[in-house]
């Protein structure tokens, strides 16, 4: 790339922490000249003459104008965050003030930066990889535990470690079978095919194993949609509030009360749950505003990860609820049976009633009976057959799409081998695998990919 004409020989600056006021704002300069316009703003000291890693206090002054008391810190090339020289001036929370900073930044040869400007020099400069240049904006917007551990093992480098060493010896092969073609006269093998299929084998169970983990990246990083279903009067709406502990939702015996959905959001065991309080489903309502209530339930329903089907154990006919099982079954919705109002029936009562209904949930939402254990219920609904650890888990869309291509290649590989196919259609597959495994970790790029990449950043980062 010609840094010179994209502009990467220019030193940025920009607002690091977040508008607005504050007790303290960040403002943080990097490039060839960064020391330089700082030490002209900071007559205190000659920065210049300053170690790497190291904090001066003073005055800021631009002409006659003293701008602020700040704290400059020092990060010189190449043990910086971008790799260039970095400055970081901490200078007081007030708009105001920040803006003039950056202003006389400006006028001094900064220009100001561009969305994700300085994590892409950092990928530039070798600092990180892509996908570790993508968990920073995932560690930044990471609003649970589950998100904040999972972004900052992939920063680490978890996730591009899972892919180096597969990398590493698809290359060695590919570079083996590509030397046999050089010497196709004399018939010789120089890549042993025996191995070729252990390796490749093993290549595609760690690619479905990152691919099988996407499915709790997703979970973890965007929240689950869970959509309250049930009858008019089965307790949605108390449902809801009972479990956000606030009064959310207007409850009324009035049966249609609820005529459109309400959603909010709640953390469960470091899950985020998007609850979705519906319009109550029954036949047969002549309100025009309550029918497309009803309609927008049914739409949610399908669209929703998991359903709580709420029913009323003094009413809910059990013939009735069997029928909506088997429905919801065929439909492949993901659900759980959840018997509302027990404080009204005695145990024994309802648990014989509903005896033939397995994999039922007994409450009551009004008296909070049994809402942990729901709580408990909805989290396993999630993550079963998915195991919460050290593992690498793939959260970004891209990576899986990308993913799936080399699984792609890599069943190709594998059937060629089996089928004999000769050393350069091989090759090819090989390479279209690592063509993509490059894609991820940024080996192969374009300049128009890596833009739209970090123009999803915040401007300070």
């Amino acid at each position: 790339m010609n840094g010179t004409l994209l502009g990467w020989d220019d030193t940025i600056v920009a607002l690091a922490s977040p508008p607005g006021i504050g007790a303290i704002g960040v403002i943080r300069l990097s490039g060839n000249k960064a020391i330089s316009i700082a030490n002209k703003l900071f007559p205190s000291k000659d920065l210049q003459q300053q170690a790497s890693h190291t904090i001066h206090v003073g005055y800021l002054v631009q002409g006659e104008t003293r701008l602020d008391e700040v704290v400059v810190s020092l990060f010189k090339s190449p043990k910086s965050y971008t790799g260039e020289d970095v400055v970081e001036i901490s200078c007081h929370g007030s708009p105001f003030i920040q803006q003039q900073v950056i202003t006389a930044c400006i006028e001094e040869g900064a220009r100001l930066a561009k969305a994700g400007e300085f994590t892409q020099r950092a990928f530039l400069k070798g600092k990180m990889d892509l996908a570790q240049a993508e968990a920073v904006a995932d560690l930044i917007a990471s609003n649970t535990a589950a998100s904040h551990k999972t972004a900052l093992n992939n920063i680490r480098g978890g996730f591009s470690g899972a892919l180096k060493g597969l990398r590493e010896q698809l290359i060695k092969f590919s570079a083996l079978i590509e030397l046999e073609l050089d010497f196709s006269q004399e018939d010789v093998e120089f890549a042993d095919r025996t191995q070729l299929k252990v390796l490749v084998k093993e290549a595609l169970y760690q690619t479905r194993k990152l691919l099988q983990s996407f499915k709790l990246g997703n979970v973890i990083k965007n929240g689950v949609s869970v959509a309250i279903i049930g009858k008019p009067n089965a307790g949605k709406s108390t449902l809801l509030n009972t479990l956000l502990n606030e009064d959310r939702a207007i409850v009324s015996e009035i049966p249609g009360t609820t005529r459109d959905t309400i959603e909010e959001l709640i953390n469960i065991d470091g899950i985020i749950f998007r609850l979705i309080d519906t319009a109550g489903i029954r036949s047969g309502s002549n309100d025009v505003i309550e029918s497309v209530g009803i309609e927008k339930s049914l739409q949610k329903m399908k669209q929703a990860d998991l359903v709580l089907y709420l029913f009323d154990v003094t009413e809910m006919p059990v013939t009735e609820l069997s029928l909506m099982e088997k429905d919801m079954q065929q439909q492949q919705i993901h659900f759980l049976l959840v018997g509302n109002k027990i404080d009204h029936s005695s145990e024994e009562s309802y648990q014989h009633k509903f005896s033939s209904i397995r994999n039922t949930l007994f409450i009551s939402a009004k008296s909070a009976l049994h809402i942990e254990a729901l709580k408990e219920r909805m989290v396993d609904e999630i993550l079963k057959d998915m195991v919460l650890s050290e593992n690498v888990i793939v959260t970004n869309a891209r990576h899986y799409h990308a993913l799936t291509e080399v699984d792609h290649a890599l069943s190709d590989v594998m059937a060629g081998i089996e089928n004999n196919i000769s050393g350069d259609l091989l090759s090819l597959d090989i390479r279209r695998s690592l063509q993509f495994l490059g894609e991820i970790t940024g080996e192969i790029t374009n300049e128009d990919q890596l833009d739209y990449i970090f123009s999803k950043f915040c401007i300070g980062k």
